[in-house]
């Protein structure tokens, strides 16, 4: 899907958020990219959803182009969703931008929603929901057009651990039913290791590829108890230490 070679960007400030970064992200992919806050990872993310533009380096698209805005999802840190419209209106909202009726997207939105598990939840505004069910809206805007290609900045770091598990899984169900290409920025190992096929570590600022690690887990059913995921824990636990002493 996309190839990123030697990527480094500089802010205004002077500050070198990323250095060097050559990466493939592969169709239907589910990268992690893991590393300690500050370290560039809301960057990238933001280079490949198009947001901000590289200093150097080159960012090549299959077959030669970026997928047009509807093939992009993006789930931010915080649910971002209008108070004062419902769920259903704020899942809409990416449609409607595009030009699409209420009537149209209806059956776009409760399919989304329910993908989520949030069937029956249509009418609900952001106040009266929990920040898990917030935060399940805001995935199901983003899946509501069925990206090609959905990026994720730390969706979970603000929920409780019993919360971010569900979502955790349900997001291995929603990957899996749409074929998607998916990108998830995280500070948490566990949370690498039980999503990410390929877990990419970044080292502090300015953000390189420090290492890449691919799971052999099976890419959902498998348990967190599962031997071979606490393995993978050590083995991804093991590899960020040199890239932390060197920093």
């Amino acid at each position: 899907m996309l190839n990123l070679s030697s990527i480094s960007r500089r802010f205004p400030n002077g500050v070198e958020a990323l250095s060097g970064i050559t990466l493939h992200v592969g169709t239907g992919d589910f990268i992690a990219l893991l590393g300690p806050s500050g370290c560039g990872k809301s960057t990238l993310l933001r280079l490949i959803a198009g947001l901000d533009q590289p200093d150097g380096g080159a960012m090549v698209w299959e077959g030669g182009r970026a997928p047009a805005p509807g093939e992009i999802g993006f789930v931010f840190q915080d649910a971002t969703l209008l108070p004062w419209a419902s769920a259903a209106d704020n899942v809409w909202l990416p449609l409607r931008l595009r030009g699409v009726s209420r009537a149209e997207a209806e059956p776009a939105v409760r399919q989304a929603l329910a993908r989520v598990g949030l069937a029956g939840f249509e009418n609900a505004q952001p106040r009266a929901l929990s920040g898990g069910m917030r935060m399940r809206v805001s995935i199901a805007r983003a899946l509501v057009a069925k990206p090609k290609l959905l990026l994720m900045d730390e969706p979970f770091a603000a929920l409780d651990e019993f919360t971010r598990h569900g979502l955790q899984e349900d997001l291995l169900g929603v990957w899996a039913d749409l074929g998607c290409t998916v990108v998830f920025v995280t500070h948490s190992i566990y949370e690498a290791a039980f999503l990410a096929r390929r877990i990419v570590l970044m080292s502090p600022r300015p953000g390189r590829i420090a290492a890449e690690i691919g799971s052999d887990l099976p890419a959902s059913g498998h348990s967190r108890t599962d031997p071979r995921f606490a393995d993978l824990v050590v083995r991804i636990t093991e590899a960020m230490r040199p890239a932390m002493v060197a920093a």
